[in-house]
């Protein structure tokens, strides 16, 4: 009996314009056959009825209604499940090798009797109506920074019609790396979509209070409003309504640990040359979306004349011990602001800090709750003073700058335990006021020695020579004669 395909063929040659003889032969076939193919009009697979019967016994026949209830019951019930529960019913009936023909009834059931499933409505997207964006994780492909792991996510906005990409390395999923985002990728875009879908920002919210929320919410319309988007969020648990972004996440993961492995290392110098990094590989990617998004392009709308730079301001007061409290973290400032109300301006990854209209400085910002970040140089002169204080200090981890330190004041601890904390303070406060480089040179010095790096000693090794005294000018005898020299040979070219 002839197959499907041969069949076809047949057919195909026919519809060219070969004789019975001619596409017989090509497929195979006698023209008797080509004949009663013709005539009939069908394919082979097509002249069989379909089977209506059992070619075996069912073996679940007799459990059958009782697998039935409990699938009423339950639809979410697995074959697998119920199958156990069989065997453990009737083991001297039923053998593994049965599980498939339970799953092929259970199937069958369910296409019958299962409860209605979601659909998922297929979309027609038009150009520059709709971007998505949301942070994805990149910490498990490994990268490293100078030998040091580098966790991080991306922002990711991807437009839908076109599907070319945009992303921004950031270090946390708060609001602010967000709005950092937004504008930063529409600005790699060149243009704005009339809508912005997101999630419902859980993550960053998280960490907020009620005010902080409101503020947040405020800051997120005004952020909108800037760029004339409309925000649009996600049902809640419904990740595929944000579908595009999603599956970019997953297809962009791929392409940086392939490009990873083709480059032969994922250790990089610095953030700087890994952002070069993505930002190449997005431009390769968004290379072959060039027709189409040279349609949304057109679509667009243009830039703001300038970004927002929306960040949240706290103002906060300064506490005694020289600290302030910034969404559940301690930050240390200068302790001649003890007692004031600073303003604060919290960025995705900085904390600026402003008295009035005047910046006084930018400290790195924390990840997470109930962290600290002391600066020995803001506490280091109050240390001088009460030395006592170090020993019992909440935060004294932090007044270890480099391991050098640490190994220091252990070395101290040892040999002299009766003025540790005195000299260590002292080498903080020497350390602020010089360099700390300079000091945990000596430090490693002395270390090296099997020295102990008291106070006075490391004070004395830091200091600089005595410059040697100037040239007596008026003792010097000046020649004048090779000036002579050479005007005598200038008027005698002459």
């Amino acid at each position: 009996m002839k197959t499907d395909g041969e069949v076809r063929i047949m057919f195909r040659e026919r519809a060219k314009g070969k004789t019975q003889e001619q596409a017989g032969a090509r497929a195979g076939m006698s023209v008797r056959t080509v004949r009663n193919y013709e005539h009939r009009g069908t394919l082979p697979s097509q002249l069989q009825p379909p089977r209506r019967y059992r070619t075996r016994p069912n073996p679940f026949a007799a459990d059958w209604p009782w697998v039935e209830e409990h699938l009423t019951r339950d639809p979410a019930l697995q074959a697998t499940t119920l199958f156990a529960l069989l065997c453990q019913r009737r083991p001297e009936h039923y053998q593994a090798a049965q599980l498939r023909t339970l799953q092929r009834q259970i199937a069958a059931w369910r296409a019958q009797h299962g409860p209605a499933q979601e659909v998922f409505f297929t979309q027609v997207h038009q150009p520059g109506i709709v971007a998505q964006s949301d942070f994805t994780h990149m910490t498990d492909l490994g990268v490293t920074l100078g030998g040091v792991p580098f966790p991080h996510l991306l922002f990711h906005l991807v437009l839908v019609y076109s599907n070319v990409e945009a992303v921004h390395l950031v270090l946390s999923e708060s609001f602010e790396a967000l709005a950092e985002g937004v504008e930063v990728c529409l600005w790699q875009l060149g243009g704005v979509p009339r809508q912005h879908r997101t999630d419902h920002l859980s993550a960053a919210m998280r960490p907020l209070d009620g005010a902080g929320r409101s503020q947040a919410t405020a800051r997120y319309a005004a952020l909108m409003a800037h760029y004339g988007m409309e925000p649009t969020t996600n049902s809640l648990g419904a990740a595929h309504e944000n579908g595009d972004v999603e599956q970019a996440h997953f297809r962009f993961k791929q392409a940086v640990d392939q490009a990873l492995r083709v480059r032969g290392s994922r250790e990089f110098p610095d953030r700087a040359a890994y952002g070069r990094f993505l930002q190449e590989l997005v431009r390769q990617r968004n290379l072959t979306r060039q027709a189409r998004f040279a349609e949304e392009q057109a679509a667009l709308r243009p830039l703001p004349r300038a970004p927002l730079d929306l960040c949240r301001e706290l103002r906060v007061p300064v506490s005694r011990g020289s600290t302030i409290q910034v969404l559940r973290n301690t930050y240390s400032l200068p302790s001649r602001l003890i007692g004031a109300r600073v303003l604060v301006r919290v960025r995705a990854e900085t904390l600026e800090v402003y008295q009035g209209t005047t910046h006084l400085l930018t400290i790195p910002r924390l990840l997470g709750e109930r962290q600290h970040r002391i600066d020995y140089r803001h506490i280091s002169a109050s240390l001088v003073r009460k030395p006592g204080a170090f020993a019992q200090y909440r935060y004294r981890d932090d007044l270890f700058p480099t391991l050098v330190f640490r190994r220091a004041y252990d070395a101290l601890v040892q040999a002299v335990p009766h003025r540790a904390d005195r000299d260590y303070v002292r080498l903080l406060h020497l350390a602020a006021g010089t360099s700390e480089a300079a000091v945990e040179a000596v430090l490693t010095e002395f270390l090296g020695q099997h020295q102990v790096p008291a106070f006075d000693l490391v004070r004395d090794r830091l200091r600089l020579p005595v410059a040697s005294p100037l040239p007596d000018l008026a003792a010097a005898v000046l020649d004048f004669g090779v000036y002579d020299d050479l005007l005598a040979g200038e008027v005698g070219r002459g």
